[in-house]
């Protein structure tokens, strides 16, 4: 019950971070500015999400995780609401870059697997992320809806409708059937007699062991699962997920068909993601190399000369795109968990989730900017494909035993 009301959580609120990849070529037409600067207020809310996704599984970690998920639906539903107000690029970038950003990351993976994860344990990690990733992708479904609401509402009344719905969702769900596990709540009534014991000689069941952030950091392993995480669910997913929609319209797709492409990408993302409790059986780096591999090989597609009357090549490039990078983010964050696993996992899962975000804000907004300049995004898609396969090379040495080893 637990990890479907955390599904649902995480369906609604990345699909209001989401919604920008079909508001997107709306407001840039509506405003007349460029894709560069109104793709930068993509890029700050990736990277205010990031900023505070250490403090949201803080907060998760300390308070009940019930109302930290409530207040986070209320501010998001409620930002993307008031994203229907702004007449200036300014305020975009308060409104959906800090506020929203704010809002996603309190109802975001961070806080939802702080509380997931210690109901299944380690060993569940590939099916847990993959349901929970399945969340993300189906939250890209929604894209034809928008437009919809687009076509027929104009984007100011869709936003408002999104928003509002969004908070008739999230609140409900997260205080009536979030709660922690029997076994955390126990680890955090031993956490507080042990403060209490000022003067006790029992020290805290293996305090010295236990994975803290600044003990991560001291190994190699965890540093390169930082890396795997700027250069492929943060620059490479950004990326495709900001710019597709654009793209397709740029080669000659209408709204309507390029924003039902994002929503099959997006199907396929699940895909991916619930393809990862395989990893449970057959190990996390398979899929993880599998994942980079056919992401990198479907922007060749992007190359193929475009025929508008055929949806073949967005097809091809949607199923393959969404799988490789849907499959990714379940299995390596269970790889994390194998290795980081403990009560202060909502805080370590946190810094990757900042590392992820340092990359998925720059991804956007390069994008952006480099099809300013050029015309064309060859040259950002071809980065793209540069930072999937360094992915894929490094999380063959993040797995190795000797990379956890602790260094002073």
């Amino acid at each position: 019950m637990v990890l479907a009301a955390a599904f649902v959580i995480i369906l609604v609120g990345y699909a209001m971070r989401n919604t920008f990849s079909v508001f997107y070529p709306v407001i840039v037409s509506d405003f007349g500015w460029t894709r560069g600067s109104t793709a930068l207020m993509y890029s700050m809310t990736i990277l205010a999400y990031g900023l505070f996704a250490p403090v949201a599984g803080g907060l998760a970690d300390r308070f009940k995780p019930k109302y930290v998920l409530a207040t986070g639906g209320l501010i998001v539903g409620g930002g993307i609401a008031l994203c229907s107000m702004p007449t200036s690029i300014w305020h975009f970038y308060i409104i959906y870059g800090l506020i929203v950003a704010i809002g996603t990351s309190l109802i975001g993976i961070t806080p939802v697997i702080s509380v997931v994860s210690h109901w299944f344990g380690s060993n569940r990690g590939g099916l847990v992320f993959g349901v929970l990733g399945a969340g993300f992708g189906v939250s890209l479904v929604a894209a034809p809806l928008y437009q919809w609401l687009i076509s027929n509402h104009g984007w100011r009344s869709a936003y408002v409708i999104i928003g509002l719905c969004a908070v008739a969702i999230i609140v409900p769900v997260s205080l009536l059937l979030i709660r922690r596990s029997p076994q955390h709540q126990a680890l955090i009534l031993e956490r507080t007699a042990n403060a209490a014991k000022d003067n006790s000689s029992v020290a805290p069941i293996s305090r010295t062991e236990e994975w803290t952030v600044r003990r991560a950091f001291r190994t190699r392993s965890f540093k390169l699962f930082l890396l795997i995480g700027f250069c492929n669910m943060g620059f490479a997913q950004q990326v495709t997920i900001a710019h597709q929609v654009y793209f397709l319209q740029d080669v000659g797709y209408n709204p309507m068909v390029a924003a039902s492409m994002f929503g099959i990408f997006g199907v396929a993302f699940a895909s991916g993601n619930l393809s990862s409790p395989l990893s449970d059986r057959f190990g996390r780096v398979p899929f993880v190399i599998a994942g980079c591999l056919a992401t990198a090989g479907s922007i060749l597609l992007l190359n193929v000369a475009p025929d508008p009357d055929s949806a073949l090549i967005p097809l091809l490039f949607a199923f393959a795109s969404g799988w490789g990078l849907g499959v990714v983010p379940p299995a390596c964050f269970a790889a994390m968990v194998d290795r980081f696993h403990g009560r202060h996992y909502g805080s370590i899962h946190g810094t990757m989730i900042l590392f992820i975000s340092l990359g998925g804000a720059a991804g956007p907004w390069l994008g952006g900017q480099l099809h300013d300049l050029s015309g064309s995004y060859h040259t950002v898609f071809t980065i793209v494909q540069v930072f999937l396969m360094a992915a894929a090379i490094l999380i063959v040495f993040a797995t190795r035993p000797s990379s956890m080893k602790i260094n002073p």
